[in-house]
């Protein structure tokens, strides 16, 4: 059936012999049909339109009582086809541009989420190794059980084709990709350096939210782009024009950029303007706005000393953090930092460290500790009382450099020590660097007068028992 099935001629021969011959058909024929359906439906001359349009060869197919007769037969058996057979059914539909909202989409996708404990790499990687187009590329990176699983070898499949491919991809499709690089913190230069081409040669015809996207992977896996001195400009000389038009995007972007070292001089006079400050105020997202602006407000007066124009109003500067970041929460069980707080404790015991503290303007840092000039950790009893609390607790009145400035005066012989556990999902997947965020975060705590110790995963997964630890 198989061999029958590749040899046909014609998308009604295929639909003949996979409907006609019922008791020859097992599971792992149906994504062959699919597959051969898609082929033969690309030889067709016809007008370039989607499956769902009736003039189409492809619309004109999905109508036929043999097409519908196939797709309820995967319906009603797919709950007894193995793995492999259900996954193949889903990407060829995909390829073959059957609408999300098909039935049959709907059960084969209903199906992959219930297995998904039961799915292992191979399951997916082998069905997402091909070449695909626009369409598909939107279908599979629209799945949420692809989104949901890290398919590192498709990534490093994809980066060698997509390049000669980008052209012709929509910025749905670029962005979608975009995100889902960023989820898995994927660190594939040939892949970023794709989106940065597609970014240069169609940035003025994307509004914010569209560049937005994809410009956060840059940022999240701390990778400047092949293409960054001509881009950089590109895209500040966009946010010129489009700042005022979706603010929360504007920031958005800023952030990225500012977390790459790079700071649009131009673009900040507009943030920091009042008529910015007081759209963004009045709006429903004006919160998350404030504690971006009061981040990047801390970042200029950390490493862009150069810059003269406007700064965030100080009544409203706000921590940008209050508590550990939600990604640190949905680990916890997964992070070395009770094995830390443990072997801190026996080590120099509680009374000689905080945990937890947020440091303005508004970093949650794992272990704060005070050290002297021999090295010597200090009880917080022997530090001043002033100085143990925070730099600056007070947003309103934060001026970073003065009140780290004022800490140092306090403690004269005393340094405050941030101990920093970095586990395994503040690095890029497979690699050594830190994400934007956190080396943003590093280069600001240092800049503030902290002394940052790294406990990396790395180091602490080779530690055996609360002794070595």
């Amino acid at each position: 059936m198989k061999r029958l099935i590749e040899r046909s001629r014609s998308v009604g021969e295929v639909l003949r012999w996979v409907t006609q011959n019922p008791g020859k058909v097992s599971a792992s024929h149906y994504p062959i049909a699919l597959h051969k359906l898609g082929q033969l439906l690309q030889q067709q001359p016809g007008p370039p339109m989607g499956a769902g349009d009736s003039r189409s060869p492809a619309g004109q197919v999905l109508e036929q009582p043999e097409f519908h007769a196939l797709c309820q037969a995967i319906v009603s058996g797919c709950a007894k086809f193995d793995n492999f057979s259900i996954v193949n059914c889903l990407y060829a539909a995909a390829a073959l541009g059957l609408p999300g909202e098909s039935p049959l989409v709907r059960v084969l996708e209903d199906e992959s989420r219930s297995r998904l404990g039961r799915f292992n790499q191979k399951d997916v990687s082998m069905v997402f190794s091909s070449e695909a187009n626009n369409k598909a590329l939107e279908a599979i990176f629209s799945s949420q059980l692809f989104y949901e699983n890290r398919q590192e070898r498709f990534i490093r499949s994809m980066a060698e084709w997509l390049p000669r491919k980008a052209e012709n991809l929509t910025p749905y499709t670029m962005a979608l990709i975009a995100k889902y690089v960023a989820r898995h913190r994927l660190r594939e230069p040939r892949l970023l350096d794709t989106i940065a081409n597609f970014l240069l040669k169609r940035g003025e015809q994307l509004d914010s939210k569209v560049i937005q996207k994809l410009v956060f992977p840059f940022s999240r896996m701390n990778y400047r782009p092949s293409n960054h001195v001509e881009l950089f400009p590109k895209l500040e000389a966009i946010l010129e024009q489009k700042a005022g038009s979706s603010p929360l995007a504007t920031v958005n972007i800023l952030m990225s950029m500012f977390q790459l070292s790079h700071f649009p001089q131009t673009v900040l006079h507009q943030v920091f303007s009042p008529a910015f400050i007081t759209n963004v105020m009045s709006s429903p997202y004006a919160l998350i706005v404030r504690r971006y602006l009061s981040l990047l407000d801390a970042a200029v007066e950390l490493e862009f000393r150069e810059y003269s124009g406007p700064r965030l109003d100080p009544r409203y500067r706000v921590l940008m953090f209050e508590h550990a970041l939600t990604a640190d929460e949905a680990n916890r069980k997964y992070s070395y930092k009770g094995l830390v707080a443990e072997a801190l404790r026996q080590l120099v015991g509680e009374e000689c460290y905080r945990q937890d503290e947020v440091l303005p303007p508004g970093y949650c840092t794992d272990f704060l500790l005070w050290i002297n000039h021999s090295g010597t950790v200090l009880p917080l009893s022997r530090v001043p009382a002033a100085s143990r609390a925070p730099p600056a607790t007070s947003p309103a009145a934060m001026s970073l450099r003065s009140s780290v400035l004022a800490l140092t005066s306090d403690l004269q012989d005393f340094a405050p020590v941030v101990l920093s556990v970095n586990d395994k999902w503040h690095y890029c997947q497979n690699s050594d660097i830190l994400v934007g965020s956190r080396a943003m975060r590093d280069r600001h705590l240092r800049l503030l007068g902290y002394c940052l110790v790294q406990l990396p995963y790395t180091e602490l997964e080779k530690v055996s028992g609360i002794e070595e630890a």
